[in-house]
């Protein structure tokens, strides 16, 4: 049997047949997809400004120049969640943009509470949802 010399292109296959097959849904597929946020850790204590360090799985890093298929770029949401599925990300201060691909920042912010959402989006600015978001507290001194 030939099977155990393919196996990461026949699990494919079978999890894109179960797709099709209506059997498992996108979203329970999608699992192996993420974002995170490496730096600072969640709870962490930070003096401004501070690094924040994006990381991403089962995506690529792109800049928003064209939207391209399993590729996308970080935003940081300032006291906020995460955004819809296919909702454009506002830009303001307190949606930052990092279109040019950047996987860090120097973020500054006054003294206080915050709850930092790192939300991927593909290169039209469009949301990935709460599946490509990740939401930490901390605490800037």
């Amino acid at each position: 049997m030939i099977t155990h010399r393919y196996p990461r292109l026949l699990n494919s296959v079978f999890a894109a047949s179960l797709l099709m097959a209506g059997l498992v849904s996108s979203a329970a597929y999608a699992a192996d997809k993420s974002v995170s946020i490496l730096e600072p850790k969640d709870g962490a204590t930070v003096s401004s400004p501070f690094k924040v360090k994006f990381g991403v799985t089962g995506m690529t890093v792109h800049p928003a120049t064209e939207i391209i298929e399993g590729t996308g770029h970080h935003h940081l949401l300032i006291n906020m969640g995460p955004i819809k599925e296919g909702e454009v990300i506002p830009m303001d201060a307190t949606h930052l943009h990092y279109g040019k691909g950047q996987t860090e920042a120097e973020v500054t912010l006054p003294p206080g509470q915050y709850k930092l959402t790192a939300q991927f989006a593909n290169g039209a600015h469009q949301s990935y949802g709460p599946a490509m978001a990740k939401t930490i507290n901390i605490t800037v001194k």
